[in-house]
């Protein structure tokens, strides 16, 4: 099994549902991403898949997220947006956007601070 992994970044504001009231108000953070890709074989040019290409994809999604309320994005209406549900929403997004069925999102993991992060696996 061969693995990649990307760091990115994104600043945004959420507002916690049912956790301690310090996070129930409205506060940001600049969140860094690690995102990990793997596959069993690798392909003619003796990649799973190009940096570039993930890092775009990557970039799409960051787009979506940076510096905006993320409890006014549609997918988090329904989803309180924790550290957890951000791993599992940057996740299921890169993996519908990655058109090879032999590369899966293997792991994302949300830092909102250099001491805490949550990791979403498959």
């Amino acid at each position: 099994m061969f693995e990649l992994k990307v760091i990115t970044h994104f600043a945004a504001a959420h507002q916690l549902k049912m956790v301690a009231k310090k996070c129930e108000n409205m506060h940001g953070h600049n969140w860094k991403i690690e995102v990990c890709v793997a596959g069993e074989n690798l392909n003619d040019f003796g990649v799973i898949m190009d940096f570039g290409e993930i890092k775009k994809y990557l970039s799409e999604i960051m787009k979506k997220l940076d510096h905006k309320l993320l409890n006014e994005l549609d997918w988090f209406r329904n989803n309180n947006p924790s550290s957890e549900n951000i791993a599992l929403y940057i996740a299921t997004e890169l993996q519908a956007s990655i058109n090879d069925p032999a590369v899966k999102v293997t792991s994302v993991t949300a830092w909102e601070t250099e001491f805490a992060c949550a990791t979403y696996t498959q």
